[in-house]
């Protein structure tokens, strides 16, 4: 069976005219790093394992914020990012509140999508921070002073670009002063922290989370009950698990995976018919997408604009554009038939699209290489049906206790297919949901698309090869040597997209050095070298091979070889110089012309009239 590449990760219904694919789901975010400047953020420093050297405060967040800002441009290339540093001697904000200066490329007022510019430039921030930005203590008693007050006012108002519906708004606090009114008078300190309080309570009830980034001091662990607790809302049972989470965090900052991040979409609503009178409604939802580079704008030489690409149609016999919707042809028995884009739609609709159970089979009856592209999930909606949800779960958890799975028959515009539903329980671990319950939608084959497997050794009377109880040994023992412990496909980044994303940074950052990538996928040399390992892959080519396995394998070689020289010679059949001549060759098929060029040791590849040229040119035509 042929399988449309493009059509293998399409959703079901995937119509662009579709007022239903037209809706997006909200997936932009909007985030404010707020970072602290004060003097102790610089005089503060910490051991850089990877450096071997000690770095401040202030340089690992600028470190974390500028490695997020080139993520965030692959990731979630509609996000929006501001920067605002506190406890500043200069100020830049359009509240004109001291203390809080917003760094921004001069045309940049307000929060915007991160731009190469802006990542150039704040990656030289460290250089020029002292004489044009500066640092000192914002919070004063005497003046009533707070800038922390005053930074979260103005990322507020950074924020107040669109809705929270739309949008997730995030503020990121970088600072290693867990007490910051703590030496003040008591009055004083009471009257600040309650402000403080309420200016970030105020936020959050806009939609906007407060996410603290603490930085300890080498001697010294940052102590969050102090104030921070109270200003991002953690309770006493988080508070333990919160300072090894945010350590974590500031690691995944420093080396973020470049992927870009997908919005959880609805890939299409399905009306799932159980019985006469029973139907529930489904929601879908596609787990899998195949990661590939952005799309490349082609630009035109002179003006440098987006080129607009149009096509048109050609008739081979006039040379005329058609106007004219264009028919397709379908050969059959010698003749083409045609049909309208019109009638190729009603050829493909033979059902509704509706999901229609059909019955119920044991779980052993699904073979894993029953599935022909990737699986929808799906998950009950109440918003049309009432009681979709309770039918649903009795349904998925009785399939669960009697382990079988459902066989339905899925139609719509797309071919319609059978379909196996199999139940998905729920995994929980100390973090949180792992697994969410629902139903896998797997794309099972037809009759027709099933290929008998060939046989190696159909001969009659040749017996088919045994391993021997010794190979059998050899092999388990090597399996269990070679083994991957918690093997997991989230473990591995495309090598060949990590190095576009790293050129592509390079280029537009004028970087002189290529980021180093690492590539997952390479074998573990080290691992593969470990004496127990290598004896048991020594033991099992002995079992194999027995005293010479090179020979062995030479020889093999050689036979294949020399039979396959054979065959292409016995196969030149034609007359081909005689075919050129009277212009015969395109009635040959692929198969045979690429016979003549393997014979005559030409390149294969091509299309069928690449190959007839190929051979006219050989021949002298």
């Amino acid at each position: 069976m042929e399988l449309d590449p493009d059509d293998v990760f399409r959703d079901e219904d995937e119509d662009p005219e579709n007022d239903f694919f037209q809706e997006k789901e909200a997936s932009k975010e909007f985030v404010v790093y707020l970072i602290d400047a004060s003097p102790k953020m610089f005089s503060s420093t910490c051991h850089s394992e990877e450096e071997d050297k000690q770095e401040s405060h202030f340089h690992i967040a600028v470190s974390c914020i500028a490695q997020s800002l080139k993520s965030h441009i692959i990731n979630r290339s509609n996000d929006e990012i501001a920067i605002c540093f506190f406890n500043t001697r200069e100020k830049k904000n359009l509240q004109d509140l001291n203390g809080v200066y917003v760094f921004n490329v001069p045309e940049r007022e307000c929060i915007d999508r991160p731009t190469a510019r802006l990542i150039k430039e704040f990656d030289l921030i460290e250089e020029s921070f002292d004489k044009d930005i500066g640092s000192q203590t914002g919070i004063v008693s005497d003046s009533r002073e707070n800038s922390l007050y005053s930074a979260l006012w103005v990322a507020q108002a950074l924020l107040r670009k669109g809705s929270s519906k739309t949008a997730d708004k995030r503020m990121f606090l970088f600072t290693n002063e867990d007490d910051p009114f703590g030496n003040m008078r008591i009055s004083v300190k009471e009257d600040m922290t309650r402000t403080t309080l309420q200016r970030a309570k105020d936020a959050q009830d806009l939609g906007i989370s407060i996410e603290l980034l603490p930085l300890s001091q080498p001697d010294k662990q940052f102590n969050i009950t102090l104030f921070y607790k109270d200003l991002i809302g953690l309770n006493s049972d988080e508070l333990t698990e919160f300072m090894p989470s945010v350590g974590q965090k500031l690691e995944d900052m420093k080396d973020q995976l470049k992927k870009r991040v997908l919005a959880k979409r609805i890939a299409k609503r399905i009306t799932f018919m159980i019985c006469d009178g029973l139907s529930i409604e489904l929601n879908g939802y596609a787990l899998l997408r195949p990661a590939i580079p952005g799309s490349i704008t082609w630009l035109d030489s002179t003006t440098n604009l987006p080129v607009k690409v149009e096509r048109s149609y050609i008739c081979t016999d006039t040379g005329a554009i058609m106007q004219g919707p264009i028919q397709r042809i379908q050969p059959y028995k010698n003749q083409n038939v045609m049909f309208t884009v019109e009638e190729l739609s009603q050829v493909k609709k033979v059902s509704t699209g509706h999901l229609r159970l059909l019955g119920f089979k044991p779980l052993n009856c699904l073979k894993d290489y029953h599935n022909l592209k990737p699986s929808t999930f799906l998950y009950p909606s109440d918003k049309e049906v009432i009681g979709s949800t309770r039918a649903f779960i009795a349904l998925h958890r009785s399939m669960i206790q009697l382990q079988r799975f459902a066989v339905a028959f899925c139609g719509g515009t797309t071919p319609p297919r059978l379909v196996a539903l199999v139940a998905q329980e729920e995994i929980e671990s100390d973090g949180g949901q792992v697994e969410p319950p629902g139903i896998n939608m797997i794309y099972l084959p037809y009759a027709n698309d099933i290929r008998d497997v060939e046989e190696l050794h159909s001969k009659p009377g040749v017996a088919a090869p045994r391993p021997s109880d010794d190979q059998l040994k050899k092999a388990s023992a090597l399996m269990r040597r070679l083994e991957l412990k918690d093997f997991s496909v989230c473990q591995f980044a495309n090598p060949a997209l990590q190095r576009h994303y790293a050129m592509l940074q390079a280029i537009a950052l004028d970087e002189n050095e290529l980021r180093e990538t690492r590539d997952e996928t390479l074998p573990d040399e080290e691992g593969m070298n470990r004496p127990a390992v290598v004896k048991a892959i020594e033991q099992f080519k002995q079992s194999i091979y027995g005293d010479d396995p090179d020979e062995e394998s030479d020889t093999g070689a050689k036979d294949k070889s020399r039979k396959r020289k054979a065959g292409n010679a016995d196969d030149v059949k034609y007359d081909y110089i005689e075919l050129a001549k009277t212009g015969k060759l395109k009635d040959l098929t692929v198969v045979e012309l690429k016979t003549y060029l393997t014979a005559n040791n030409l390149p294969v590849g091509g299309k069928k009239e690449v190959l007839i040229n190929r051979i006219l040119t050989h021949i002298g035509k």
